[in-house]
């Protein structure tokens, strides 16, 4: 809000709960926003959460800032650990300086983020085989958690996508979607480099 948005839509699911356990979202905007457009809306559709849910999020946000923190240097310190990888053709990190829009990253976000993605030498089945190879992270579809998940774009997210599209995307068959976790440092990057080492 401070750089301008009128609305903001956030998906409490992930960091904000951060161990997937709860569905959410939530709506930030200006009380006359909020209130003529918003609210008439949510009380038709009945879009509301439990409050269980509620409460569970609200406690989570106390410890927010210390994991996604956290989550964020993981991220970076694996970044630099990939960098200049043999077995990848690209590794995208905006908190890294080689990302073409990191300047802006820092001067909006300061920081990059808990997600990072690869691009791995010899497509599909040498992206598979890293996959297959991990042994902290996790594969799944979701992102913002507690624990580090993998996620192939191609055959998961948009694999709906007709191929020009994905093309124009930078979907290629081998990226990886890498949602970092609190685990430590050095494991995860261990196990990128031994997952790495069987492709």
């Amino acid at each position: 809000m401070e750089q301008g948005a009128d609305l903001i839509i956030y998906s409490t699911t992930k960091h904000v709960d951060g161990q997937g356990r709860t569905l959410g979202g939530v709506i930030l905007g200006s009380t006359a926003l909020i209130r003529e457009t918003v609210e008439p809306y949510m009380k038709h559709t009945g879009g509301s959460m439990s409050p269980f849910t509620a409460w569970m999020m609200v406690k989570s946000l106390e410890t927010i800032d210390l994991r996604v923190r956290a989550q964020t240097a993981t991220a970076l310190a694996l970044a630099e650990a990939l960098a200049d990888h043999p077995k990848l053709h690209r590794m995208i990190y905006p908190g890294h300086c080689s990302h073409p829009q990191h300047a802006l990253v820092k001067q909006q976000m300061g920081e990059g983020g808990t997600v990072l993605s690869i691009d791995v030498a010899g497509g599909q089945e040498a992206t598979f085989k890293f996959l297959n190879a991990l042994q902290i992270v996790i594969i799944s579809n979701n992102l913002g958690d507690a624990k580090s998940i993998a996620t192939h774009p191609a055959t998961t997210t948009h694999q709906r996508l007709p191929e020009a599209q994905k093309t124009i995307l930078g979907i290629t068959p081998g990226l990886v979607r890498l949602s970092i976790g609190l685990e430590d440092q050095a494991d995860l990057i261990a196990d990128f480099h031994q997952a790495l080492a069987c492709c």
